[in-house]
């Protein structure tokens, strides 16, 4: 027999006859993602696109007949809570859990979104007794947070601290839905907490009433994401981009709203959510100049000699990144670094030192993602500088878009041993997805693992900038390594 290959995800909620939510959205989204759904049926509902006309809830043996068919031949990597109709079936669920060690999902489903009630009227201290201790994630809407929380949540500027209080209540982490509050910049917004990190996600407002399955969709898309081995915040990225594809492209099938579509892996920026540790305010952004074109071979080095040597070459972009140097000695190599951009007429970045990039009057400044939380963004707009941003997952991709900076470098490529890419590497085929995603919006450059051989198939992915460290300076002959790669990117054909 062949050995299993996919994740297995269940879902735990009730089946939709209309097809929109529930069951049936959660295992349509399975199959976009790749996993295999497995199904427990909490209950039977009849609905349509206008209503729920009945809902009949699994009897307490069936139920637990489903679970232990599943649970002995088919365990879950991740589950999926949905709909789970009374206390019985809370109180069922919650048994179980107890010795379950994977990943939970937690969408509270207290109504329908064609407009009738789901449960009965006291699940909702029902689930914060029971379940709220097991869940890894809750995903209410703003209604159902309400409800949890016994009070209103008036504005976006009540979120966070409405986050807040749901996860002193047991849960380990919630994502607050901002999709029934006013858009703000054109955008909605939604809140993820763990008690003691956060941040906002913002997507596009996407003007439909094809609505149907939203939480439902969202929710089981984080929990495939997560079966297929993402780091939590990088499945809420991908999931919330999901939702948005779903709803640009769902479409009235009844006389009622219609569904969110399931039509695969997001692979446009549109859908994307950008991301911020605080909420993103009414009005204009920091803007970024551009870099006048595609950035070619990017040496990074630790001196500004290096940067005269390579520059001598005809490189017309480098970034100077110093370990070592403080005070006067470090304020100098800049100065000097900035001073030769000048003279070849190059794009300098230095990377980390913002606050003397602005000083010296450097032409950019790179900034890793731990930079991004100390360093004043719109100080370095407001000095003309250009904001280069490293990534490696789909979170800090999301936290660069936030930002729309002059360029994203993307990596690494290749597994490295430098102390500075501690990640994974992200390969080739993740490098071409960046490509189709970004490549029309933002400037890029691949880096990390790059040497001359791997060069070429690196051009390939569309990308048209690399970004070397130890290719270049640890080369017997520099100036050689140079001139071929040079060659060779103006060479790559366009895509």
């Amino acid at each position: 027999m062949a050995s299993r290959k996919k994740p297995i995800v269940w879902s735990i909620a009730g089946s939709d006859s209309g097809g929109g939510a529930g069951i049936q959205a959660d295992l349509a989204t399975f199959h976009d993602f790749g996993v295999h759904g497995c199904t427990v049926i909490t209950a039977i509902t009849a609905q349509n696109s206008f209503a729920v006309g009945h809902v009949s809830v699994t009897p307490r043996r069936t139920l637990a007949a489903q679970i232990n068919a599943l649970d002995s031949d088919l365990q879950a990597d991740v589950i999926k809570l949905g709909m789970l109709a009374d206390e019985g079936v809370v109180g069922m669920v919650a048994k179980y859990l107890d010795s379950y060690r994977g990943f939970v999902v937690c969408d509270p489903v207290l109504s329908s979104s064609t407009g009738g009630d789901l449960t009965d009227g006291n699940l909702s201290a029902c689930l914060i007794e029971k379940l709220l201790p097991r869940c890894d994630l809750l995903t209410p809407n703003l209604s159902e947070a309400e409800s949890i929380l016994n009070r209103r949540i008036k504005g976006l500027d009540d979120v966070e601290r409405a986050a807040a209080d749901i996860v002193a209540l047991g849960a380990r982490a919630v994502l607050v839905k901002g999709g029934h509050l006013t858009a703000r910049n054109n955008q909605r917004h939604d809140y993820w907490t763990d008690g003691i990190d956060g941040f906002w996600l913002s997507g596009a407002n996407v003007d439909t009433l094809n609505t149907h399955g939203t939480g439902c969709t969202l929710s089981s898309a984080i929990a495939a994401s997560l079966a297929r081995g993402y780091a939590l915040p990088d499945a809420l990225v991908i999931a919330k981009a999901y939702v948005s594809q779903g709803l640009r492209m769902g479409v009235q099938l009844g006389g009622g709203p219609g569904p969110v579509a399931h039509v695969g892996w997001p692979q446009q920026l549109i859908d994307f959510p950008s991301l911020s540790r605080r909420l993103p305010q009414s009005g204009p952004r920091p803007v970024f100049p551009s870099c006048e074109g595609e950035l070619g071979l990017y040496p990074v080095v630790d001196s500004a000699d290096w940067i005269k040597r390579l520059l001598a070459c005809g490189v017309k972009t480098i970034q100077l990144r110093v370990k070592g140097l403080q005070g006067e000695a470090l304020r100098k190599e800049v100065a000097r670094a900035v001073a030769l951009g000048r003279e070849y007429g190059a794009r300098v970045f230095i990377n980390d030192f913002w606050q003397l990039a602005i000083a010296e009057g450097a032409y950019g400044v790179h900034l890793g993602q731990e930079d991004l939380d100390i360093a004043d963004i719109e100080a370095i707009a407001s000095a003309g500088l250009r904001l280069g941003v490293s990534t490696h997952t789909y979170y800090e991709v999301a936290r660069a878009h936030g930002l729309q900076p002059s360029y994203i470098a993307i990596g690494p490529v290749y597994r490295t041993t430098s102390k500075d890419m501690p990640y994974s590497p992200q390969g080739l085929m993740q490098l071409r997805r960046w490509v189709g995603v970004l490549g029309d919006n933002y400037t890029l450059t691949a880096i990390g693992g790059i040497d001359i051989k791997r060069a070429k198939e690196v051009l390939l992915t569309g990308v048209k900038s690399i970004a070397m460290i130890s290719a270049i300076t640890q080369a017997e002959n520099p100036e050689a390594v140079v001139a071929e790669l040079m060659a060779m990117i103006d060479g790559a054909p366009s895509q």
